[in-house]
């Protein structure tokens, strides 16, 4: 079977309140497709960091997802400033984040780091001023 899309959402900057939509859509639609718990886990903690990010350190941006028979992938593509330093971006507690959004109980440093824990393969490419592309590997058998 070939790579089918599931998922395709527009994330807006700072839009905190539909935060978390399209990790919550793709999860209903994973276990609609009948996956197992323990992937839908993973793919909801990947996904919810992935699109917060956009929300919080980007212009926007769109989150799709394909599935296909033995894997599901995630592909996050913004706009905004780029990732300066990828090897601090995943070092658990870094964050580039603001007073204010701290304040608002996000910006711990640990979005990449837990997209890196759960996914099988993880690909980020990112330049100063031309935003960062992520794509992420979830097999689908544990």
């Amino acid at each position: 079977m070939r790579k089918q899309q599931i998922l395709n959402k527009k994330i807006e900057s700072f839009d905190f309140q539909s935060g978390g939509e399209a990790s919550s859509n793709l999860k209903n639609i994973l276990r609609k497709l009948g996956v197992s718990a323990q992937i839908v886990r993973k793919t909801a903690i990947v996904t919810y960091e992935l699109e917060m990010n956009v929300v919080i350190h980007s212009l926007g941006g769109e989150i799709t997802a394909l599935i296909s028979e033995d894997e599901l992938e995630i592909r996050v593509d913004d706009d905004g400033p780029g990732i300066a330093d990828l090897d601090k971006a995943f070092t658990a507690g870094y964050s580039t984040a603001s007073d204010e959004i701290r304040e608002m109980g996000f910006g711990a440093g640990m979005g990449l780091v837990n997209v890196k824990r759960y996914a099988d393969q993880i690909d980020v490419k990112s330049s100063l001023g031309e935003g960062t592309h992520v794509k992420v590997i979830i097999k689908l058998s544990s």
